[in-house]
């Protein structure tokens, strides 16, 4: 599968992601909602762990980014339910979905990637997105 192919799953993947947090939380409080999504998640990494014949790369550097990966998607998916839980789904998805922007930053300055100013006008238009679907 190339980049574009497993980009666009993604996407799907997200947007239906999305739906199910919203009515999740309409049936249960947000914190159980990130238990069960993490249940879910676990059969992925099962079914995964399984493709790579239970043998996974062991390299101390990136397992600990992993790691640090996998905290950050649970401390952002608790927040992104309780967000979900007590606004507008329309609302968290969009000014959720902007996370790149963080990483643009994070990328930028601890990486040394450098930033186009056509990308820097799509980071503005950004802005902008969250100032109409807040309102």
């Amino acid at each position: 599968m190339n980049w574009l192919s497993a980009a666009l799953a993604a996407l799907c993947s997200f947007g239906v992601w999305g739906l199910f947090t919203k009515l999740a939380v309409l049936h249960i409080d947000s914190k159980s909602a990130l238990i069960y999504q993490t249940l879910g998640v676990m059969i992925v990494g099962g079914i995964t762990l399984a493709l790579v014949n239970f043998k996974p790369a062991t390299d101390v550097k990136g397992m600990s980014y992993a790691v640090l990966t996998g905290l950050a998607y649970g401390i952002g998916c608790l927040f992104y339910f309780l967000a979900a839980s007590k606004g507008k789904i329309i609302t968290v998805v969009t000014l959720t979905a902007l996370y790149p922007l963080v990483t643009i930053v994070l990328a930028y300055w601890l990486l040394k990637e450098t930033v186009s100013l056509k990308q820097c006008l799509g980071i503005g238009l950004a802005f902008v997105a969250i100032m109409l679907m807040s309102t």
